[in-house]
């Protein structure tokens, strides 16, 4: 038989204090002297105990745990926000499970089932591009505390957390017609996703302001990754009455752009500006410096995890959704030079 594991009893009968010290030094409870913690804890050690987390979840009914949900974490936006989320969750004790749901509502639906059997005590999802409310009911009908991040469903109840997409994307489309772009396009980004359709909102606000639109043929949609955004670009700037100007649907949508300029000749911030979304940390090491809407992904992780630590512990409290105000950061791939502009502007 193997050895017997060491108990909150035997810890407390090395470092002779009572069963509920322990507990106390355990909880991080401040009602413990220094010295009788650090007696303690060196008993832990000594005797090799290890916190039986499981036992205290089935006494607490929380697991400690956190589902994070997102499209896919090796996209730097949502590598920089698990960053966040972590960070911020670590600070409370909890830990993050981590899924992906690739776009697919099918295998979204199996990773919120999952993150539930494994008793997680709430999820922060990004939704699946074509996810509807009747997806994500479940969970309502289940009271598992949840919050949407970067995308919101229509009809759904969860708060949401993210930027105003509308506000920076107009912010970006204004900067470039102030350059004088006369041929404004818009690129990148899931047909069906709310980012998307906010961000083309604001690109369409500010051309109107000036008496102008955005014609179906300078609004391509495709796969938010480096490799989509280089596709889509390769064959809007093959066109006869290609753009002068691109707002693009993310940074690294635009990082596909830029690829595509270089291999057909094109000078970025000269023959066509172009703008991204989000200033992941990649963004100012482009060459040209990409001007880029910031959102800033770990902070809204950070605020994420917050908001949902809350929910957890007040599920009948009122929803608190969180939007924030982007910023526009004005670099070299729309055409200004750096001494012509601050890195930020406020927007």
């Amino acid at each position: 038989m193997g050895k017997a594991r060491v108990t909150l009893a035997d810890v407390a009968a090395d470092a002779k204090v009572s069963r509920a010290t322990v507990s106390l030094v355990l909880r991080e409870s401040p009602l413990v002297a220094d010295s009788t913690r650090a007696r303690v804890r060196a008993s832990m050690d000594r005797l090799g105990y290890v916190y039986h987390r499981g036992a205290a979840s089935l006494r607490s009914r929380r697991s400690h745990t956190v589902g994070l949900l997102v499209t896919d974490v090796s996209n730097p936006f949502f590598a920089e926000l698990t960053v966040g989320v972590e960070a911020a969750l670590a600070d409370a004790g909890i830990v993050v499970l981590l899924g992906h749901n690739y776009e697919s509502t099918a295998k979204q639906a199996d990773l919120t089932r999952v993150m539930q059997e494994y008793g997680a005590d709430g999820l922060l999802i990004t939704p699946a591009h074509d996810t509807t409310a009747a997806d994500l009911r479940p969970l309502v009908t289940a009271r598992v505390p949840h919050l949407l991040v970067v995308r919101y469903v229509d009809g759904h109840p969860a708060p949401y957390v993210g930027a105003d997409n509308v506000v920076g994307a107009r912010a970006a489309t204004e900067h470039l017609l102030e350059h004088g772009a006369r041929k404004v396009a818009f690129l990148g980004g899931p047909e069906r996703s709310s980012a998307r359709y906010d961000r083309q909102r604001g690109v369409e606000e500010a051309l109107a302001a000036r008496r102008r639109t955005l014609p179906a043929s300078r609004s391509v949609p495709s796969p938010a990754t480096r490799q989509g955004g280089y596709e889509a670009a390769l064959d809007m700037l093959r066109r006869k009455d290609r753009p002068d100007a691109i707002v693009c649907y993310s940074d690294v949508v635009a990082f596909g752009v830029l690829l595509a300029c270089e291999e057909l000749g094109i000078r970025v911030g000269e023959d066509v500006r172009v703008t991204g979304f989000d200033d992941i940390a990649e963004s100012a090491m482009q060459h040209p410096a990409l001007t880029t809407v910031a959102i800033r992904p770990r902070e809204l992780g950070e605020r994420a995890a917050q908001l949902l630590i809350r929910r957890i512990e007040r599920p009948d409290g009122p929803p608190e959704s969180d939007v924030s105000v982007p910023q526009l950061v004005v670099r070299a791939s729309c055409g200004c030079r750096p001494e012509e502009h601050s890195e930020k502007e406020t927007v």
